[in-house]
């Protein structure tokens, strides 16, 4: 195996996948794809507690998903690459693709 394809990988698991871990980072993500939020709004729109939603925060910036931004006493975070949301797309797309041909699966199973 191509030893640069190794490395690589290793570190998308370390920084990538390692952010997207809990389904908390993601839904954040998402909310961060329509525009800068801080952490009160974030809360608000997914039902999260603020120290969930900053924890979460904290795990998004330290991989650089995320920035923060100070406008005076309020702190805005925002998506660094809107790539990130494409990727999760792709990767929705797939999961509703498998679930599609398994449920036709086990429709012609049920049927035989």
């Amino acid at each position: 195996m191509n030893r640069n394809l190794e490395q690589e990988v290793g570190q998308l698991h370390a920084e990538i996948c390692a952010g997207l871990a809990d389904p908390n980072r993601i839904l954040i993500l998402y909310a961060l794809a329509d525009g800068r939020q801080n952490v009160t709004q974030l809360g608000a729109a997914l039902h999260l507690s603020q120290p969930t939603v900053s924890r979460q925060l904290k795990a998004l910036r330290d991989r650089g998903m995320v920035a923060s931004d100070r406008l005076g006493t309020v702190v805005e975070y925002r998506i660094t690459d809107q790539r990130l949301i494409q990727a999760m797309d792709l990767l929705r797309a797939v999961l509703r693709d498998n679930l599609a041909h398994r449920a036709e699966l086990a429709g012609t199973m049920a049927a035989s």
